[in-house]
């Protein structure tokens, strides 16, 4: 069991061991990476113990996901469905479990007479099992008929579309006075979506923690292996074939090495590296043909599953020497959905017969901002679309405090002075510059100030005349306040070269942002406005 959810043991043993020995009444299973991967993880360890063999482990559950169940009906009916394994069917009506007598579906009310009577039918089910001979014993144990598990997935949905049936889903065991459990799974934490007055009881919490680097490479291992076992047969050479198992992990490896930093939910590593993987394997496997076509090193005595060696060890060197610059490249395509990752591999396909060129020869692929000004999406951009990106490098990559410095400067104080630079002692460790760690995220509102302190520093010569404004600062704030910035901050946003951190749906608070483009692609930019960004920059090292 443990082999078909690598990475996530810890949480299928808890799970589990929880379940067989009854479950609370309710607990709280918290994933802010991966919750999808949390409540699949749930559902599986559930589903083991329901269908094993062992007398004493009579488990009936139900799992529904909050997102689908946009009224409280549809997840009452969805529960009890579930829990009596009834399916519903187009030819007969799609009708409900208990038939048009009954309906559980119209309040909570019952919804809890629905509960008690599904643990009725499966108590009448178990004693229907048994021969006749065992029909005392049966009876005997109608009292004890199981426990009831229903998980929710992505609860915290439910505070959005039926926050009022949080407080009851928390207390059903209690309501119903059933052996039943509650099991909510959320990339939130507990804190923040328990209601007030202590309405709901504490949960058992169960905190799964991100992946590390070796759980998530035996994951994204595991894929390919599935993959592989399904595709076409092992003579035939395709990205797949069994035989370059060493060549993928070594290609997932250097794959985390670029992108784990800024992304850890390994269901967005799988799809950018099923985008990335067949034109990385491309020219082994256009080696490979073109070796069978000249009969080079084709054995015709040797079995067809051997027709496909793996490539040497530097060969592999150097395709991760091409292809390692473009994997930021699909990060920040992919991973926001920008593009389908079909249309964006074949885009990215590399040219045919690579291995056969000189190592001279052959150039890694562009990175992300390399293609960026390649496209010309840099160069064509407008004035203010420049300075809004560079203020946004700024907000990711200096510290909040630094900003004061920024903005108490006077009009005519146009340098300032350079922060003393320490340096680590023998006994302390160098910290990286943030540069280097990659972007913080950043509120709108500190975005915009940042860009009203560079327009007023180096904006003004640009300025046409404006001698209604005589105040200083007055053109500015005026300038920073049009719609047309919030515009281009969103047009910005729509083409990756800033990346949107926070929901599009919520209104609470200003939305947060991070810089899209790299400090090659800041300091390019910087230069055509005139604007000294290693003197902005908190540690410019």
């Amino acid at each position: 069991m443990n082999l078909a959810h690598p990475g996530y043991e810890q949480l299928l043993a808890e799970i589990s061991a929880l379940v067989s020995a009854h479950a609370p009444p309710f607990i709280y299973v918290n994933d802010p990476v991966s919750p999808r991967n949390a409540a699949l993880v749930v559902n599986s360890a559930i589903s083991s113990l329901a269908q094993s063999s062992d007398a004493l482990l009579r488990i009936n559950h139900a799992q529904v996901n909050a997102v689908a169940c946009l009224a409280p009906r549809m997840l009452y009916d969805t529960v009890l469905n579930q829990l009596a394994k009834w399916e519903v069917k187009w030819e007969a009506g799609c009708a409900n479990w208990g038939g048009d007598d009954q309906r559980w579906n119209d309040n909570l009310d019952g919804f809890l007479h629905g509960l008690t009577a599904v643990h009725s039918f499966i108590r009448r089910a178990d004693a229907a099992g048994p021969s006749k001979g065992k029909a005392k014993q049966a009876d005997e144990d109608l009292e004890d008929s199981g426990q009831l598990v229903i998980v929710v997935e992505r609860a915290e949905r439910l505070q959005d579309q039926m926050p009022d049936l949080i407080v009851p889903l928390a207390r059903l065991a209690e309501l119903t006075k059933l052996d039943l459990s509650v099991i909510f799974v959320s990339d939130l934490p507990w804190e923040d979506m328990r209601p007030p007055f202590g309405a709901c009881p504490d949960p058992y919490y169960v905190d799964v923690l991100p992946l590390s680097k070796d759980a998530l490479l035996r994951r994204l291992s595991s894929v390919f292996e599935a993959v592989s076992s399904q595709s076409l047969p092992a003579a035939i050479a395709g990205p797949y074939h069994p035989s370059l198992l060493r060549l993928y992990q070594q290609f997932l490896s250097v794959l985390l090495d670029s992108c784990s930093l800024y992304l850890q939910d390994p269901n967005e590593l799988q799809y950018i590296a099923a985008a990335r993987w067949p034109g990385f394997v491309q020219p082994v496997l256009d080696d490979h043909n073109h070796g069978r076509q000249h009969g080079d090193d084709v054995d015709m005595d040797a079995d067809d599953d051997a027709s496909l060696k793996p490539p040497t060890e530097d060969v592999r060197m150097r395709l991760i020497r091409i292809f390692k610059p473009s994997f930021q490249a699909a990060l920040q395509t992919l991973y926001p959905r920008f593009d389908h990752a079909a249309n964006w591999a074949a885009m990215n396909y590399p040219e045919a017969e690579l291995l056969l060129k000189p190592a001279s020869e052959t150039h890694p692929l562009p990175e992300a901002g390399e293609l960026e000004a390649d496209e010309g999406r840099i160069a064509d951009l407008p004035r203010m679309a420049k300075f809004i990106l560079v203020a946004a490098y700024l907000a990711s990559t200096n510290p909040h405090i630094s900003d004061l410095r920024m903005f108490g400067r006077g009009t005519d104080e146009k340098k300032r002075k350079r922060r003393a630079r320490k340096t680590a002692g023998k006994s302390g460790t160098a910290k990286a510059p943030q540069r280097v760690l990659g972007p913080n995220p950043f509120p709108l509102d500190r975005l915009i100030a940042i860009l009203g302190a560079l327009l007023e520093e180096n904006d003004v010569d640009q300025r046409p005349p404006a001698p209604e404004y005589a105040i200083p600062g007055e053109y500015t704030d005026m300038e920073i306040a049009r719609v047309g910035i919030y515009n281009t901050i969103i047009e910005l946003a729509d083409t990756c070269l800033l990346h949107r951190m926070s929901s599009a749906d919520k209104l609470d608070g200003p939305p947060n942002f991070k810089c899209g483009v790299s400090y090659a692609t800041a300091s390019a930019l910087a230069q055509q406005l005139d604007v000294p960004l290693n003197d902005l920059l908190w540690d410019p090292a």
